[in-house]
């Protein structure tokens, strides 16, 4: 049971931060108000997702260096947890948008790199299905995964700081030092960030452990189908 204790750890967190996200004091700020609670949900779960997508180019890397295709698996489950985060992360942002500037999708340098950053994970994942050689499949998508995360992280993080944005530290906006310097938000936001980089962890091992079961039960139904075939073909000659 000790291999586990950062299972227990994410849920003790976790329920901290909605605990106390949604019920504890926090500055009254102009604009934001009330909403100014989403600062402990809607970008944890981007850096949660970020960290996912490191983490799935780092996998795609060992296997095109080691050609383990373990390694491709867990990189693709990887890259799917972190676009349900990504989705969850567009979710409570467009919630937040609405009722900091009144609209669900501002034409903001941001929101349009998130929107064309998850196009090219969607784009990863047509490629997956598109080929049929396991082999051929796993390289290419390494490779293409590898690309994917070198477009996004510039698309998120470097170019918006470029121009005018209406995200906090972005075309001349104060960042969130701003606002996570009371203590209300930092002892809050800060197991937030560890907490669902955790839960994006422990999503995807239960997703790679299913994916393994589904190829060994596959394996064993190959092998039975041919024992089958093996005994038939067996019976048919003796009949002879």
């Amino acid at each position: 049971m000790l291999k586990h204790w950062w299972k227990a750890l994410t849920i003790l967190i976790l329920a901290y931060v909605f605990l106390a996200g949604l019920m504890s004091p926090v500055p009254k700020l102009p604009i934001l108000h009330e909403a100014i609670r989403n600062t402990f949900f809607h970008p944890p779960l981007w850096i949660a997702m970020m960290t996912l997508l490191l983490a799935s180019a780092i996998f795609s890397i060992r296997y095109l260096r080691k050609g383990k295709l373990d390694d491709d698996l867990i990189s693709v489950e990887l890259a799917n947890t972190a676009l349900l985060f990504g989705v969850l992360g567009c979710i409570t942002g467009s919630v937040w948008a609405y009722f900091a500037w009144g609209d669900l999708w501002p034409n903001d340098p941001k929101t349009n790199g998130v929107a064309v950053g998850m196009l090219l994970y969607l784009a990863y994942f047509v490629l997956r299905g598109s080929v049929d050689d396991e082999i051929r499949r796993a390289r290419l998508s390494a490779v293409y995964n590898i690309f994917a995360f070198a477009v996004f992280i510039p698309l998120i993080l470097i170019l918006p700081r470029l121009t005018d944005s209406l995200h906090p530290g972005n075309g001349g906006n104060p960042g969130f030092n701003q606002y996570d310097a009371d203590n209300s938000i930092k002892r809050i936001i800060r197991p937030a960030f560890v907490g669902f980089t955790l839960l994006g962890f422990w999503i995807t091992q239960l997703r790679v452990r299913l994916r393994r079961l589904e190829t060994l039960l596959d394996e064993q139904d190959d092998l039975n189908k041919a024992s089958t075939k093996q005994s038939s073909d067996l019976q048919n000659t003796s009949d002879l």
